[in-house]
């Protein structure tokens, strides 16, 4: 009772004492009336400001009440200041501001008004969340469409992830990308909803992808059953008022040919229906040989504005892709040790055949606001993965290179269901600020899979030290029935997930000091599990704005797995859990154009299960398991001219519990102590000769590595890894023209692990480049 009456004082003693706040709402606009994209909007020179949105819209919150002046500016136009006042506990609604475009070289705009190409300073509303990535007690990064395009990136295997810290992909199977953060596999999220599968889903393409959102911690406000480092989220293009026309060709090496466009705009005069479309399609080869492969793709959305207030969006994506599974690996006795073969030795047969994959995706989205600061959104999506195919693996080779070569039956077919509610809304009780965010997620996902048949494809052994190609006995695999009525018409795996959340962000003092409380309930029934696991998963957090342009936070979160089995008595386990203690500091510089954060984290996962020492053919929840490391992330513009992308992290993953003492402080496999990359882009100023051009230089480096391995989790023997990538382009407002060049330095760069009797890995190609040509329609 004392502790709520104090609580109670402190409550009414901020109702009292803390000032109000405002928000301002208004859109950027040319002289003809249509929006301007990615216009800066600032609040005088505090360094707090926002970014117009695709339809020329911009937002700000959390604002002191009084008067103010809001400056815009954008490349190509005069930049403009108007004086806003700001009313207590309410949206201001700003007049559009009309920007004039300027006549003559501008080197003002060139420092004032260019595009920052590389910060995002808003989460998508796929995110759920309304409150700018700085002021949120959470590590979020996100790769811009622009910094994708500068890399030249065609899939998220293309090294994406190179620009979040500490994220890192475990071996390539080619059709499918296994990325880890924080020593735990990442779910691939696409526009919120979580399409992860055991072997899946496709690859995403970047030519369908607006932006990709790296959220660190289990993130309760978006899921809570998973692994608890974090998520990706694929924001996929989406309808737009503003014309949008660009067609892009690329060639490069090992035959590489592609092409694809991008077309949006208005379907009626009034703006009421909007579109998108998205196509691309694509050949290529392996730098092993013999390996060609095409990928094509389709993705139409329209968007309907009912009102001002109601639209809905339904977006389509067919992708069909072909892949040869297991195609990379390449093994040798642990005597030869690691890149013993040829960086381009061929351990599958010239007449492999490619795996084909055929996905659908399909969501529809329901946005309505019933006021300025109340809202919800519906979304309804359903995925369907296909694959018609094998898996190559040596299940031995001998001293002498004799390699007894398999290849397994690798059929599947997901099906996935979504179904999410939820509601934003703000209010104010006196001085006190509140953010709601509440909903409900249903997921149905069913995964079958025919992996049964294995045939050994020799009738000779396969010798690495001297290759016999075109022999390997053709493969029998029974398809005469659908894939759902094989293997006794049992799903390999699957599940249905109910839950239920409620998250308050909490502001005080004029929302300098921001508290987060929240918590999720679910419901979730695994395939092959009788009992249902209900968890309730608690979130709590702090931001703190020590000055406007430095912020402080910290977070505790919470995660489960579910647990299937039974031990020797028959009982079902817990769900495993897992607690997340993390902390730091966001710092901007430069009016908000360089953006840092820098933090530390502690996970502890627990009710993992491990053998069991008096029955060793059961298991006992006993186990537990520790990540912790820190996280360095660096974005954005460093000089007019200069965009940089810098990261750092350090993570440390080891067993603190088992019923093995000898295991308790052995690493756990999946991840690289140290990580750090760079990318550096310098764009030649405006008035020089070389006007429109640019060139950009990029490293990965990582140390100490160790990756995802069976039977293999303590080894680490892998040697350090550094790469060096590079780019020149040239444009101007109608072609792009663009050189990227891989692996620079011509390193043989590989990914693998020690089985114990032999050693396998994936090589990466020696230096490799690629050219494309961007026309804007």
């Amino acid at each position: 009772m004392k502790k709520i009456t104090i609580l109670s004082a402190f409550m009414m003693l901020t109702f009292f004492t803390y000032a109000q706040s405002g928000a301002i709402k208004g859109k950027v606009v040319t002289q003809q009336g249509l929006p301007i994209s990615n216009a800066n909007i600032m609040i005088g020179n505090s360094g707090m400001g926002t970014m117009t949105n695709a339809n020329g819209e911009y937002q700000l919150h959390h604002l002191e009440v009084g008067a103010l002046t809001l400056r815009a500016s954008y490349v190509g136009f005069t930049p403009l200041s108007v004086e806003v006042v700001v009313k207590p506990n309410a949206i201001t609604i700003v007049p559009d501001i009309i920007m004039q475009e300027k006549q003559e070289q501008l080197d003002e705009v060139v420092v004032q008004g260019r595009r920052n190409e590389y910060v995002v300073r808003e989460p998508s509303p796929s995110l759920r969340l309304r409150t700018e990535i700085a002021k949120l007690p959470q590590n979020i990064q996100v790769i811009s469409g622009e910094l994708l395009q500068d890399q030249q990136a065609t899939s998220i295997m293309d090294g994406v992830i190179r620009n979040v810290s500490g994220v890192t992909m475990l071996e390539h199977w080619g059709h499918f990308a296994r990325i880890h953060m924080r020593g735990f596999r990442l779910p691939a999220f696409r526009n919120g909803v979580n399409v992860q599968d055991s072997w899946g889903p496709l690859s995403e393409d970047m030519a369908f992808v607006d932006r990709i959102e790296f959220v660190k911690g289990p993130s309760g406000f978006m899921m809570a059953a998973g692994e608890p480092g974090g998520f990706y989220n694929i924001v996929t293009k989406k309808p737009s008022e503003e014309r949008i026309g660009k067609v892009s060709l690329s060639t490069g090496s090992f035959d590489f040919y592609r092409g694809s466009f991008d077309l949006g705009g208005k379907l009626t005069d009034n703006g009421k229906l909007l579109y998108r479309l998205n196509a691309l399609y694509q050949t290529g080869d392996s730098h092993r040989g013999h390996e060609d492969s095409e990928r094509w793709g389709i993705a139409p959305a329209l968007t309907y504005r009912f009102s001002d207030r109601t639209q809905i969006t339904t977006e389509l994506n067919i992708q069909n892709a072909e892949s040869y599974i297991g195609a990379a690996y390449v093994f040798a006795p642990v005597a030869d040790g690691y890149g013993s073969l040829d960086r381009n030795f061929k351990f599958t047969d010239t007449n492999y055949p490619a795996s084909e994959i055929q996905q659908l995706t399909f969501f529809t989205n329901l946005r309505h606001d019933f006021s300025e600061n109340w809202g919800f959104e519906t979304q309804f999506a359903y995925l369907r993965y296909d694959q018609e195919g094998q898996s190559f693996w040596a299940w031995s080779i001998t001293d002498g290179g004799d390699a007894d070569r398999r290849v397994t039956q690798w059929d599947a077919l997901s099906v996935g269901k979504y179904f999410q509610t939820y509601l934003n809304g703000s209010f104010n009780t006196g001085a006190i600020t509140h953010n709601i965010l509440g909903g409900f997620d249903y997921t149905q996902k069913v995964y079958w899979a025919d992996f049964s048949n294995v045939v050994a494809i020799d009738d000779v052994p396969f010798n690495i030290y001297n290759p016999v190609y075109g022999q390997a006995n053709p493969l029998p695999f029974d398809r005469s029935d659908p894939i759902q009525y094989r293997n006794g018409g049992e799903p390999y795996s699957g599940n249905t997930l109910r839950s239920y959340y409620l998250q308050d962000e909490i502001g005080f003092w004029n929302d300098k000091i921001r508290f987060t409380l929240a918590g999720r309930y679910s419901e979730l029934l695994t395939q092959g599990k009788e009992d249902q696991d209900n968890q309730f998963s608690p979130r709590a957090g702090i931001s703190i704005d020590i000055v406007p342009t430095l912020s402080a936070y910290a977070l505790y979160d919470q995660s489960f797995l579910p647990a299937n089995g039974v031990d020797f008595t028959g009982d079902t386990f817990d769900p495993i859990e897992a607690d997340d203690v993390e902390g730091g500091v966001k710092k901007s510089f430069f009016s908000g154009r360089l953006k840092t954060s820098l933090g530390a984290y502690r996970i502890t996962k627990k009710n993992v299960l491990v053998t069991d020492p008096e029955n060793p053919n059961f298991s006992v929840q006993l186990g537990e398991v520790l990540s912790k490391g820190i996280e360095f992330d660096l974005q954005g513009e460093v000089t007019p001219e200069i965009d940089v992308v810098l990261n750092y992290a350090n993570t440390n993953v080891e067993i603190t519990q088992d019923t093995d003492p000898t295991l308790i402080g052995q690493r756990v496999a999946g991840h690289a102590k140290h990580v750090t990359n760079g990318w550096f882009n310098y764009d030649f100023a405006e008035t020089t000769a070389l006007k429109g051009c640019a060139a950009s230089l990029g490293y990965q480096y990582q140390i100490d590595r160790s990756t995802w391995a069976w039977g293999a989790d303590s080894q680490s023997d892998l040697p350090d890894y550094f790469r060096l990538d590079g780019a020149l382009s040239w444009k101007n407002d109608k072609f792009r023209v663009q050189l990227n060049v891989n692996n620079i330095l011509n390193e043989y760069l590989y990914a693998g692990a020690n089985y114990g009797t032999y050693l396998y890995w994936q090589s990466e190609p020696g230096i490799n480049g690629r050219v494309s040509l961007t026309y804007n329609l």
